[in-house]
């Protein structure tokens, strides 16, 4: 069976420090005008349940760049809109790719994963969103260093983007706070959070603070009831003040302004968001050669 990238967790702390370290070397590479086509004549699949822009873009462009091809399908443009399951789509065209990216319900992955002939990528599910927090452990370890010992603040919803994190920290030694509601909090938290029940009590001290939207993709007819309710957490000027005095703020995109974060704080100076951006092309490419060529990407 091929390799997966389900969840953070799936790739060991040496694997995901390879992956880190290849990712630095292309974005050098980059840098300097150099762009190897480690990944000439493979093809990436990308197959999308919910809409994504840096998902799509960042994946595309990592694989034009490193001299392959991709292309993209939907649920709706699929024959699985007529019924198809996940699992005959999987055996058919999965044999067509080197890898694929899918995005959507996790019970979809899964079923697809456990089909492929391929390694499959989570490219989103409502539990997780790996390639995310990659990134963004990628962007902390550029702008302050290694995780290890460091406090990670985030604000607002218990969603896909914190369950990669707790595996995250967990994985390289970071104590990672959550301000969150406490009817927004899962009933059996992963190890690697600790709760607080201020923004401040999170943020204070912290390295690096981070947010998202309060209504995710599926949470849009609870959007009124979450902006009242998450108010007290946004990722405001004085919060921010609260955090190490080099402290990054860090937010996976898209944003809204004047509700989970003031404009004044992802457009200051201590904003690392275009970073993260851009970084979801870096690590994803390295993460691509390294399910793709194994050994060979060494």
């Amino acid at each position: 069976m091929p390799a997966h990238y389900l969840d953070f967790s799936d790739l060991t702390a040496a694997q995901t420090r390879a992956v880190l370290a290849r990712a630095a070397e292309s974005k050098a590479a980059r840098r300097a005008g150099k762009r190897p086509p480690a990944l000439a004549g493979r093809v990436l699949m990308l197959f999308f349940e919910r809409p994504s822009t840096r998902t799509r873009a960042s994946f595309s462009a990592a694989m034009a760049e490193a001299g392959g091809n991709s292309f993209a399908l939907d649920a709706a443009g699929s024959q699985m809109s007529r019924g198809e399951s996940a699992a005959d789509t999987a055996r058919a065209v999965s044999t067509m790719c080197d890898a694929a990216v899918i995005r959507g319900r996790r019970e979809l992955l899964l079923e697809f994963a456990a089909h492929s002939a391929c390694p499959v990528i989570n490219g989103l599910t409502e539990r997780s969103h790996p390639c995310q927090a990659l990134a963004d452990v990628f962007t902390f370890t550029e702008l302050r260093g290694g995780l290890r010992g460091k406090k990670i603040a985030w604000l607002g919803d218990f969603n896909n983007v914190l369950f990669s994190w707790s595996e995250a920290a967990e994985m390289f030694g970071a104590e990672l706070h959550a301000a969150c509601p406490p009817e927004y909090r899962p009933e059996n938290p992963p190890k690697g959070i600790v709760f607080t029940e201020t923004a401040a009590q999170a943020a204070e001290d912290a390295a690096a603070v981070m947010t998202d939207v309060w209504a995710s993709m599926g949470d849009e007819k609870e959007a009124k009831e979450r902006r009242r309710k998450f108010a007290a957490y946004s990722a405001s000027a004085a919060v921010m003040k609260m955090a190490a005095k080099d402290a990054v703020f860090m937010h996976c995109l898209p944003a809204h302004r004047g509700e989970e974060v003031a404009a004044e704080v992802i457009d200051g100076p201590q904003s690392a968001v275009w970073r993260q951006a851009e970084n979801r092309m870096h690590v994803q490419k390295a993460l691509l050669e390294f399910l793709i060529l194994g050994e060979e990407a060494e």
